[in-house]
């Protein structure tokens, strides 16, 4: 038997007497390592796909989280909004806190003085009374309302199943004065 490492090895092209043509263009062996790196790189690209997948949906996750808490007060809101649906603390933990009133509008500060209706509880206190969105409302009560804080602030004082009359701007330009029963907030 002849030693492999001594044998001459063909010039490119060119094939050994008695030897038969190859078949291919490339080399006749299997490469070995080849199977190996398509075997990572299959892995690599399922581990980036489920790393993204974790990654979205916690960002999803975390963001609705965000949301419900800020929502949760209803006195902030990234926009600028306040909501007037105040609600105090469960009757379970305090037995004897008094019911807060709600008038089931979100508002938001006008350029004038005023609180814009910017979103309406449907059904609710405000839609029962007639505002609709784009009001400024400018006076509860006796209370002149220059910014939704005061609204806030009045809604907070009022009683719920009380009678206040609202004077309010419509979007038209007309002075309105409605009457309204805020409701007791859930």
């Amino acid at each position: 038997m002849e030693q492999t490492a001594l044998r001459p090895k063909p010039m490119p092209g060119q094939e050994p007497a008695g030897a038969a043509p190859a078949t291919g263009p490339g080399p006749s062996r299997p490469r070995p390592h080849a199977a190996r790196r398509r075997g990572r790189r299959l892995l690599n690209v399922l581990l980036a796909g489920c790393t993204g997948a974790v990654l979205v949906l916690s960002g999803i996750g975390l963001g609705a989280m965000g949301a419900t808490v800020l929502g949760k007060g209803g006195r902030f809101d990234p926009q600028g909004w306040h909501s007037v649906s105040l609600s105090g603390p469960s009757p379970a933990a305090v037995p004897s806190a008094p019911a807060a009133a709600t008038l089931g509008v979100q508002v938001m500060d006008a350029r004038k003085p005023g609180a814009v209706v910017v979103g309406l509880h449907v059904p609710g206190p405000a839609q029962a009374a007639g505002l609709v969105r784009g009001d400024v409302l400018l006076a509860f009560g006796t209370t002149r309302i220059d910014t939704a804080a005061d609204l806030v602030r009045a809604v907070a004082r009022t009683r719920p199943g009380s009678e206040v009359r609202l004077t309010v701007r419509h979007r038209s330009g007309g002075y309105e004065q409605l009457t309204l029963v805020p409701a007791v907030a859930a």
